[in-house]
């Protein structure tokens, strides 16, 4: 939506209490986060500011958050969690950054080849990248594994 009306404020109502989704809200441009426990009056308050220009987020996931970004910048998470990456596909790219093959990773893991392939979808997107070179290059180049 933000890509066709840049001025068009999304907030999203979710019943998650999960800041990974907050995240990933924020990161796609949404203008706020609240959660549906919301009382009507509030609501309508919290769409009324996020209209005005504001980022509206639940006052409790908003102090979960700050602390989580704190501890992200810290690297007090696995490798690559600064970036957006999961554990598993962390543990995966660091299976790259060493050279192992799809199947490598594979067979290491105990998962498929398409699952693999899926993940490895999922850490391009996130690191912006197109292929195994740059996502490799990403992480050597960000320091995602000493």
């Amino acid at each position: 939506m933000r890509e066709r009306t840049p001025e068009r404020k999304v907030v999203l109502l979710s019943v998650y209490e999960d800041e990974q989704y907050l995240f990933q809200a924020m990161r796609a441009g949404a203008s706020g986060y609240l959660l549906k426990r919301i009382g009507g009056e509030e609501l309508v308050a919290q769409i009324e500011r996020a209209h005005a220009g504001e980022t509206v987020i639940d006052p409790g996931m908003a102090a979960r958050a700050v602390d989580t970004a704190a501890r992200l910048q810290r690297d007090e998470y696995w490798p690559g969690a600064r970036h957006g990456l999961t554990q598993r596909e962390s543990e995966i790219l660091s299976f790259m950054v060493s050279g192992l093959s799809n199947r490598a990773i594979a067979t290491r893991l105990v998962i498929g080849d398409e699952t693999v392939k899926s993940h490895l979808r999922s850490i391009y997107r996130k690191l912006e990248v197109a292929d195994r070179t740059n996502a490799v290059a990403t992480a050597l180049r960000e320091g995602i594994f000493p």
